[in-house]
C-alpha cells in the first residue's frame, strides 16, 4: 500500500518527543502565566490562552500600563521573541535548557525591558509538579519535533476555524490552553450548566466552576500525556448527556474513552487518511452532533452553513 502521509500533517511519535513535549508545556505555562497576571479576567479563562501564528504561538498584545508587549514562540527560527510597543525587543534562543533556566531568562529579559512581572511559579494541571524556578529535570528541546508540533497545530487551527463558521451561537476562539496543553474550540448551547465539582491540580475550584458555568461541546487537539501515549483529537460534552457515549461518530478510528469521558481520534488516523481535512471535520461534526442531539440543543437556532471566503452568510 502506498504511503499517503502528507507533509502538512507530520509524524508526531509520542515516545520520540515526550521529553520535549513535557518541557515545552512548562515553558508555555510560564509565558501563559505572564499573560494571566497582566490581563483582566475574561469569561471561561479566555484571557489566558496562546494563539497559533504562521511562525509558532503568541500571547497577542499584553497590557503593561500605557504600553503593551507580546511574547511569541518562533518554531521556525527557534527563538522566544518579546516585542514591546515602544520598539524594544529581546530574542531568547529555544534550545535544550531546564525550565528553571528558561524561567530565569524570561524574567530577566522582561525586567531589562522595563516590564518586571511576577507570577505564581507553580505549574497548573500537572500533579506533583515542581515550581518553575526549581525545575531542573525538564530540560529537553528537540527543534525538529517542536516544529512538527507547531505544524500540527497550524493545520488543526485551520480546520477548527472552518468548523467554527458553521455555528451561530456563542463559540470560543481557537486557542491553546497551556495548562492542559491542548488546542481547543468550544461551542455553547446557551444554557447554564450544573456547578462543576471536579478537581484539577494547581487550579482553584472557582476557576473551574466559572470555566464550566454553561453547557458546552468542546473539541480540539492534544499531543498526549498523563497516561495516554499518543497524540489525538478529542471531543467532550459538559455536562455529559445520557447516551452520549453510545452515539455513533466518524471516522471509524474514533471511539469513546470511558476513562477520559470523551471521544478520541488518534492523530495518526488523520495524518494517514486519504483526506486528512475531511477525516477531522467528520470527527468534529459527528461528535458535536452527539452532544447537540443527546442534550437536545436548539440546533435550528444555533447552526448555519459552513462559511466560504468572501461570501456573506445568507439570511
Amino acid at each position: 500500500m502506498p504511503n499517503r502521509v502528507t507533509p502538512l500533517w507530520p509524524e508526531l511519535n509520542y515516545s520520540a518527543w515526550k521529553d520535549t513535549r513535557d518541557t515545552l508545556q512548562l515553558w508555555t505555562q510560564i509565558v501563559g502565566k505572564i499573560r494571566l497576571t497582566q490581563t483582566p479576567w475574561l469569561n471561561h479563562s479566555w484571557h489566558v490562552p496562546l494563539y497559533v501564528t504562521s511562525k509558532g504561538l503568541t500571547t497577542s498584545p499584553i497590557p503593561y500600563g500605557a504600553r503593551s508587549f507580546d511574547i511569541q514562540f518562533d518554531f521556525i527560527e527557534h527563538v522566544l521573541a518579546i516585542t514591546v510597543s515602544d520598539g524594544k525587543t529581546r530574542r531568547l534562543p529555544l534550545k535544550p535548557q531546564s525550565v528553571a533556566e528558561f524561567y530565569g531568562a524570561v524574567m530577566t529579559a522582561l525586567a531589562d525591558l522595563g516590564i518586571p512581572v511576577a507570577i505564581n511559579d507553580n505549574p497548573c494541571e500537572i500533579a506533583g509538579a515542581t515550581p518553575f524556578s526549581r525545575d531542573r529535570r525538564h530540560d529537553s528541546y528537540d527543534a525538529d519535533y517542536a516544529q512538527r508540533f507547531w505544524q500540527v497545530l497550524l493545520q488543526t487551527d485551520r480546520v477548527l476555524k472552518k468548523f467554527r463558521t458553521a455555528f451561530l451561537g456563542k463559540c470560543s476562539p481557537i486557542h491553546l490552553f497551556w495548562g492542559s496543553f491542548d488546542l481547543a474550540v468550544t461551542r455553547f448551547s446557551g444554557r447554564r450548566a450544573p456547578p462543576f465539582t471536579g478537581t484539577t491540580p494547581g487550579m482553584a475550584q472557582e476557576i473551574m466552576r466559572e470555566a464550566y458555568s454553561h453547557e458546552v461541546s468542546s473539541a480540539g487537539f492534544w499531543p498526549g500525556g498523563n497516561g495516554t501515549d499518543y497524540a489525538a483529537f478529542y471531543s467532550y460534552a459538559y455536562p455529559q448527556p445520557p447516551h452520549y457515549s453510545e452515539f455513533t461518530v466518524q471516522p471509524a478510528a474514533a471511539a469513546y474513552n470511558p476513562t477520559l469521558g470523551e471521544f478520541l481520534l488518534p492523530y495518526d488516523a488523520v495524518r494517514t487518511a486519504a483526506d486528512p481535512d475531511s477525516a477531522l471535520l467528520a470527527f468534529l461534526q459527528s461528535t458535536y452532533e452527539a452532544a447537540a442531539h443527546t442534550a437536545q440543543w436548539d440546533r435550528a437556532a444555533l447552526e448555519c452553513m459552513t462559511g466560504r471566503p468572501g461570501i456573506p452568510r445568507s439570511i
